[in-house]
């Protein structure tokens, strides 16, 4: 394939080739990476992964880490590697709204806004390569099939957002707390087969309480339904295994 014209990255000119990914040595840094070929590095072939490597940095956080403030200035995105962000919006007194939950390999952040509009949190342990700001919207420009990635994962939270409008103002409580239980136990492991899946909450029962506008008794309430029905098993409060897929599809309507 071709040269790369000084233009790929608006920078200094680089005398590198187009290489591609499978026979060109990849940098440490992406060989460890375990969602590489599925989140938006899998648009990037080798020279413009090692490009990205020499100006990311990975980073671990534990639950409850702010990783981006409301109305605070974009300087770098977060490309989930591991774990589960938690998006907020804070209203004037005070009170917080979940909006929304980021997975692995999801980019945190909004492309091209020059401040953040939300809260962006660790809801679980989180495992994330940080890219500074100019560097990607650098490769961004450069690269359609990047840039058609990004804009994917922008829809699809899009068509996401607008599912969740459905269930918060139609769907009934018992409706409310399987739908998020579902949205959990399919992005963890998006790829599992099978009607069985094992997880760890993200997030508490007083964090779903908020995000389902329910009391947290009601979350409870619901759970314990659901285990008595043997939809799903639950141990130490947080780790659920969902018995059958189908059946929690059914109850969240």
């Amino acid at each position: 394939m071709g040269r790369l014209a000084e233009s790929r990255y608006n920078g200094p000119a680089m005398d590198i080739t187009r290489s591609d990914i499978h026979n060109c040595e990849l940098p440490d840094l992406c060989k460890a990476c375990e969602v590489r070929h599925k989140g938006m590095c899998g648009a990037l072939n080798a020279t413009e992964l090692s490009y990205l490597s020499k100006h990311t940095r990975q980073l671990s956080q534990p639950a409850g880490e702010e990783l981006v403030g409301e109305s605070t200035e974009v300087q770098a995105y977060d490309n989930i590697m591991r774990g589960v962000v938690k998006l907020s919006k804070t209203l004037e007194d005070g009170r917080q709204q979940i909006v929304g939950l980021q997975f692995a390999p999801d980019l945190v952040g909004r492309l091209y806004a020059s401040e953040s509009p939300l809260t962006a949190e660790s809801a679980s342990s989180v495992e994330l390569c940080r890219v500074p700001r100019a560097i990607l919207e650098r490769l961004i420009e450069g690269n359609p099939t990047l840039r058609k990635r990004l804009m994917d994962q922008s829809l699809r939270e899009l068509d996401e957002a607008r599912d969740w409008m459905v269930t918060l103002g139609r769907k009934s409580a018992a409706e409310k707390v399987a739908s998020l239980l579902l949205l959990i136990a399919t992005h963890l492991d998006p790829d599992a087969e099978g009607e069985r899946r094992v997880f760890d909450l993200p997030v508490s029962r007083l964090d779903i309480a908020d995000y389902l506008g329910l009391t947290i008794e009601t979350v409870s309430r619901n759970f314990t339904r659901l285990k008595t029905d043997r939809i799903i098993q639950i141990t130490a409060n947080r780790h659920i295994e969902v018995l059958s897929l189908t059946r929690l599809r059914a109850r969240a309507g």
